[in-house]
């Protein structure tokens, strides 16, 4: 049906003042623009026209995911802790599980995700090789109790989202469907008009080993992310390091012994022996998950991945302070020679070549030069071990590679057989014999994209949306403070709109012209007619694109032709 509204009767209560707890622009306009209000700390009312936005998300997902064959269902927020104890997540999810007690004692949770209810739905109906694969969704709302909530929708603690679990038999139909999600990942970040990277993740608490984000470009975001002009990208987490501009290998010197009294960091390190930070070498000590002591060996110049520190070591756990105390080893003086018995040396491997190298003795206050692996120590392993950065060579093509942050709104996982195994969930195969699913899963952040496309849509007067997902798409906006001409004038042009099915709200206020902009900018209609007395007397109104500031006058009789072509022109863009 036609969408014709007018803001004498629609409820946005805007805002003239600056929301003292928003910290980004996201934040701060939508309770500025009357599109939602907080309920509690992370957790969010959606009135009328953020809602009106939230679920023109919803349905440009929905279109995408119904294209490639994924089905809609919903699933409950509200799930029973067994099945999350036979997955193994119950105790290890950690404190962002919200956990409750129905009357009669038992354990539930609020869903932060769903892999244990859709496994646990579908394996006592999916039983043969000929019921797979299939691609199952849902758009729904997620509680995640976080920390700290912040930064409005980009780190709240209730959410929607958009979550898809698929089934297979074999790990090429998972790979073909994980191409098709992505694929239509990329389709919805298009669409909603945002400037996006896939780039290459760490798959956290939802388990797989394969995974790809969808990272909207954004100063706000809260990843950090490399990238080259070849295309590759990743998260810093997970960003392979090539690190370039090492010392060069030469022949080991001699080692030596060297006081220190006055240098525990690097800089200090580096300024007593008169070399660069990265002519130094740092180490760093944990324990993997058996207990075992483990030194990592870096650049002086960089920062230790924990990311790849757990994948290289298999899980480790980084010594505090008492724990250097308690072992009798100098935390300023670290390093790989002479280790306690036991101990397990791994090393970045851009320190291969380096044949001597400046680390600590293991004696407070004391330095080694010319420490030789090999001759003075074992490295058990040469592994990626660092935070990549910006001008490291990009593991594809060697070029430079380029930093920039993201806001995570969507991403792609291949879970593999993590939940089917512990879920006891199988099918079976031509022979009758039973084999676990290969599962993959699949989600967008529903709010938090809407969260970003106004990060990277606004200026300092308000928002600037994309026509795809903007609550409304023409304002028709009357100045005639009373007079019959302009009023009947506008109202025609706003049912003329409505008749043509663009989606129109008519400022019928009584208030003053600068507060109708004011509002028509902050809101950020995507087009704004303006009907004023002079125009009606030249029989022209005025057309504004929001996102540009463009301004064309345009006949009267052509007004309502003339937008509507507009607005198809814009909803083509985003199609």
């Amino acid at each position: 049906m036609p969408v014709a509204l007018r803001m004498s009767t629609l409820y946005v209560p805007t805002l003239k003042e600056e929301p003292a707890e928003a910290e980004i622009a996201s934040h701060r306009l939508m309770l500025r623009a009357g599109m939602m209000r907080k309920a509690a700390a992370g957790i969010y009312t959606f009135l009328p026209l953020g809602w009106r936005s939230v679920r023109k998300v919803e349905q440009i997902v929905r279109e995408e995911m119904d294209a490639i064959g994924s089905q809609e269902m919903q699933m409950p927020i509200v799930q029973p802790a067994e099945l999350w104890q036979q997955s193994g997540r119950w105790d290890v999810y950690g404190p962002e599980l919200a956990r409750l007690k129905d009357r009669q004692g038992r354990e539930f949770c609020l869903g932060p995700t769903h892999e244990e209810i859709i496994t646990a739905t579908v394996r006592s109906e999916l039983r043969s090789y000929r019921d797979l694969p299939v691609s199952l969704y849902q758009i729904h709302t997620k509680f995640r109790d976080e920390m700290r909530p912040r930064f409005g929708l980009l780190r709240g603690r209730e959410f929607i989202m958009k979550d898809a679990y698929s089934f297979h038999a074999s790990q090429d139909s998972l790979h073909e469907h994980y191409d098709a999600m992505a694929g239509a990942y990329g389709r919805i970040c298009d669409r909603l008009g945002l400037e996006w990277r896939p780039v290459a993740a760490d798959s956290g608490q939802i388990g797989g080993s394969v995974t790809t984000e969808f990272m909207a470009l954004a100063a706000s975001g809260e990843a950090a992310l490399v990238y080259c002009d070849c295309g590759w990208a990743a998260n810093v987490e997970v960003a392979e390091s090539v690190v370039a501009g090492r010392p060069a290998p030469g022949e080991p010197a001699p080692l030596e012994r060297v006081a220190t009294p006055d240098a525990r960091t690097i800089a200090e390190v580096a300024a007593h022996f008169r070399v660069d930070e990265s002519h130094t070498v740092k180490t760093m000590a944990g324990r993997t998950a058996e207990g075992r002591l483990v030194l990592m060996c870096v650049p002086g110049d960089r920062e230790l991945n924990p990311v790849k520190a757990d994948r290289a070591t298999g899980g480790v756990t980084l010594l505090e302070d008492d724990d250097f105390a308690a072992l009798g080893l100098p935390r300023g003086s670290l390093g790989p020679v002479d280790p306690p018995a036991g101990t397990l040396v791994i090393a970045d491997r851009s320190l291969r070549d380096l044949a001597s190298w400046i680390v600590g003795a293991n004696t407070d206050g004391f330095h080694l030069t010319g420490a030789s692996p090999g001759r003075d120590f074992d490295v058990a392993e040469w592994a990626d071990l660092v935070v990549a950065e910006p001008g490291d060579g990009c593991p594809t093509c060697g070029e430079a590679l380029q930093a920039a942050r993201g806001i995570e709104v969507s991403q792609v996982f291949q879970l593999g057989t993590k939940y089917s195994v512990s879920m006891g969930a199988s099918f079976a195969d031509e022979s009758g014999q039973e084999h676990p699913f290969i599962m993959g899963c699949y989600g967008v952040g529903v709010t938090r994209s809407l969260a970003a496309v106004i990060e990277q849509h606004n200026d300092e007067n308000g928002i600037a949306w994309p026509m795809s997902v903007a609550p409304l798409e023409v304002a028709v906006i009357p100045l005639g403070g009373g007079d019959e001409d302009v009023t009947q004038t506008a109202e025609r042009i706003w049912e003329g709109l409505a008749a043509a099915r663009i989606e129109t709200v008519l400022d019928d206020r009584d208030e003053r012209p600068g507060v109708k902009f004011a509002d028509a900018d902050l809101i950020g209609w995507p087009l704004q007619v303006v009907v004023g007395k002079r125009g009606l007397a030249d029989g022209v109104v005025e057309i504004k694109d929001r996102a540009t500031g463009e301004r064309t006058t345009v006949a009267l009789s052509e007004a309502v032709a003339h937008v509507t072509a507009l607005v198809e022109d814009g909803r083509a863009r985003f199609a």
